[in-house]
């Protein structure tokens, strides 16, 4: 059989000149088996810049013709069963993107390192041993992703300050046994996951990446058996200054220039705290949230946007506050309303640490009145109604949730104080009590124990104001917004994707109709809020570009430069 007459796509894109091919799914497969391989003249397209073949299990070399392909930039072989790529990829060097992913590949060729415009390179799922040396000469990588393999060790080079755009390092589920502490010579990295290796130790240095945002340690055995249990429950700045402090300790006991060291790591620290503060500072543009069907609206955009005014008396209580508004929330359809609530009460025990890192709230944009105050109060002053409450002080409010707990605790038969305990416990000895105030005077917001039911939200709810509070840092704050919001971009996408019903009035009663399919988008608009000192001195704005900026794998990439613009 004439192999036009098998592979007319191939035809076809010879003929109108295509600079872009896709080949998956069963029937390539089946052409593909009764070829053994790939035709000979899919590799005479030299126009094409995007080649994929994906899916096909009969697919078990690419010939060394792939090197005619010298336009191409994306090179797309995954979900195939290769069993090796040929040293003439090599010749490909305008290639940006080589994904050979789930694969049965046992050898990166030499080749690769030759790829100088290569940005993302990705050999997960592979039966690799070891990575090639002299990736470092391909100075524009970007994102590296060699996750389930058997590689034992990372190249030297790979360490080396050439690469300085590398910005994602993802070795998870692999056998590496040591992560040298050069790896403080790549200057961009913000990702790195090397969980489920055979790490025995973390290396100091590694709290001098200067953008560092997200590590992951988990399952691997380390000889610090403190430092084990905080890479499987801390945040990353946690783990990072833990690491700094055993590297000033170190230094210190190696008898070198201790105070010297301690100096200049000081001053290090607080040139970048500087720069962080500066970035907060800073107006920030419309910004692309890579990996979340979220956009962010400048405040600039937004005229009538609520600011938080911040008393100067609440640094000695609960300094820390981020606030955003965010939009684009479907919370009608079937048990959506619950799942966030569930979502809440997740990070709450967990990110947020039973509520002793960082505390959330959210309200009801419409029922908010505006500016609003983040300020103090003696207990007996303090009023608010409690969600599910008639109007109370916060000290009466703070004796029946005491023995709430306490009955809680000898229904379970504990012998220590429940989750909820733990967290009242953090007002104690408190002379003033943080809480957030609205034009009118009245307390939405008391953390760390509740809201108000004034601004409680509800199936209706059309935008909803976030608040994330800490005793710990700002950054804290940040870190527990962010994931908040990832959660909920996720749990939008999971509603507009499964279609539920909803009661006529929006609360569940009355006959059930289908959902709207104008409702179902699952994009959010996330505003900006600006807080302030009692002068109007800018505090912190979120999100900043700083904010929302890791990669998100479990949701869908919505890019878009789009303007957003207030109604």
């Amino acid at each position: 059989m004439d192999v036009m007459e098998e592979w007319p796509e191939i035809e076809k894109a010879a003929t109108e000149k295509r600079r872009e091919m896709v080949l998956q799914g069963p029937a390539v497969d089946k052409k593909v088996s009764s070829g053994r391989g790939l035709p000979s003249n899919i590799y005479s397209l030299t126009l094409l810049n995007y080649l994929e073949v994906s899916q096909c299990p009969s697919l078990t070399e690419i010939h060394e013709d792939i090197r005619h392909l010298t336009n191409l930039q994306s090179l797309i072989l995954c979900r195939n069963k290769l069993v090796s790529v040929p040293d003439t990829i090599g010749s490909l060097k305008s290639l940006k993107v080589l994904d050979v992913s789930v694969n049965n590949i046992t050898v990166l060729p030499e080749g690769v390192t030759q790829l100088r415009e290569l940005n993302t390179l990705n050999v997960s799922c592979n039966k690799l041993e070891v990575l090639p040396e002299g990736l470092s000469q391909c100075t524009k990588l970007s994102t590296i992703n060699i996750s389930k393999n058997h590689i034992r060790r990372f190249p030297a080079d790979l360490y080396s300050e050439r690469l300085d755009l590398l910005s994602s390092l993802v070795a998870s589920d692999n056998c590496i046994e040591e992560l040298s502490g050069d790896i403080h010579q790549l200057p961009a990295l913000k990702v790195l996951d090397l969980s489920n290796n055979k790490l025995s130790e973390i290396p100091s240095d590694l709290s001098d990446c200067p953008k560092l945002k997200e590590i992951n340690f988990k399952g691997n055995k380390l000889n610090d058996k403190r430092l084990e249990k905080m890479v499987n429950g801390c945040q990353t700045k946690s783990i990072l200054d833990y690491l700094r402090g055993k590297g000033r300790v170190r230094q210190g006991e190696d008898g070198g220039d201790a105070d010297g060291g301690r100096s200049a790591d000081k001053k290090k620290r607080q040139q970048q705290r500087k720069k962080k503060e500066k970035v907060a500072e800073e107006p920030d543009e419309v910004e692309e949230v890579n990996k979340m069907v979220v956009r962010v609206l400048h405040v600039s955009d937004a005229p009538t946007a609520l600011t938080v005014t911040v008393s100067s008396e609440v640094k000695d209580v609960r300094p820390y506050l981020v606030c955003c508004i965010v939009s684009g929330m479907n919370l009608k359809p079937g048990n959506a309303l619950k799942r966030f609530l569930m979502a809440q009460t997740k990070l709450h025990e967990d990110l947020c640490g039973k509520r002793t890192i960082a505390t959330i709230a959210t309200h009801d944009v419409q029922l908010l009145k505006g500016p609003l105050m983040y300020d103090v109060k003696p207990p007996t002053q303090l009023k608010i109604v409690p969600l599910g409450r008639k109007e109370m002080t916060a000290v009466e409010l703070i004796r029946h949730l005491h023995l709430e707990a306490e009955e809680l605790r000898k229904q379970k038969k504990r012998q220590n104080v429940t989750g909820l305990h733990k967290y009242l416990q953090l007002l104690q000895g408190k002379s003033l009590y943080p809480c957030l105030v609205d034009a009118e005077g009245h307390v939405i917001s008391f953390p760390p124990i509740t809201n108000s039911e004034k601004t409680k939200i509800k199936k209706t709810t059309k935008e909803l104001f976030l608040e994330v509070t800490s005793a710990t840092s700002l950054q804290t704050c940040k870190d527990v917004m962010d994931a908040l919001i990832v959660k909920m971009a996720e749990l939008n996408k999971f509603t507009a994707e499964h279609q539920e019903e909803v009661g006529s009035d929006g609360e569940g009663d009355g006959p059930l109709q289908p959902v709207v399919s104008s409702e179902a988008s699952s994009q959010l608009i996330v505003q900006q809020v600006r807080t302030v000192d009692q002068d109007g001195n800018l505090k912190v704005v979120y999100p900043s570009k700083t904010d929302l900026s890791k990669d998100i794998s479990n949701l869908c990439l919505l890019k878009s430069k789009e303007r957003i613009l207030s109604e």
